[in-house]
């Protein structure tokens, strides 16, 4: 079983923000290589993901399913990879001051890759996984500092309008 921590400069919500987007998942889950359905319920516990893995001209359709979502604290999921297997993957998230700390545990649970030993398959999984965690900081942190009012194009816009309204 693999597990990897980061600090994230952001708050559980904006880290929830991320996963509760399904359309987002390729663009953190290192291996998920493009979405082809997102449940309407999802995160909710049983809603699904349908992703494919691998690149072309070898993309494996799949699906990942959740199997228990408390927002903005944990996230259990099935992902499914076959032929390799499956995994359960846990996603806990705890405040901590300004930021928060985000662990992801990672276990083989059917198919193959659950006959891999640990030694040879955990240093394969805390690779991707760092990097997983490395790209979900970039998402949440970025919606983090995104300004909260309207832009300055927005701003100058309003303003550009106002000018051009006929006087009352």
């Amino acid at each position: 079983m693999s597990r990897n921590v980061r600090v994230l400069r952001c708050t559980p919500e904006d880290v929830f923000e991320v996963l509760s987007d399904g359309w987002l998942y390729p663009s953190w889950v290192v291996g998920a290589s493009r979405m082809r359905d997102v449940d309407e319920r999802w995160p909710a516990t049983g809603s699904e993901l349908h992703h494919s893995f691998g690149t072309w001209p070898v993309l494996i359709d799949d699906k990942t399913v959740v199997e228990e979502c408390d927002p903005p604290r944990r996230m259990v999921v099935r992902a499914r990879g076959w032929p390799i297997g499956e995994a359960r993957v846990t996603i806990d998230v705890k405040p901590r001051g300004d930021a928060c700390v985000v662990r992801i545990q990672e276990e083989a649970v059917a198919g193959p890759g659950r006959f891999v030993p640990d030694f040879v398959m955990d240093p394969m999984l805390h690779w991707r996984n760092d990097e997983t965690l490395h790209r979900l900081a970039y998402l949440a942190e970025g919606r983090a500092q995104r300004p909260v009012g309207p832009t300055s194009a927005e701003q100058e816009l309003a303003g550009a309008d106002e000018a051009q309204a006929p006087a009352t």
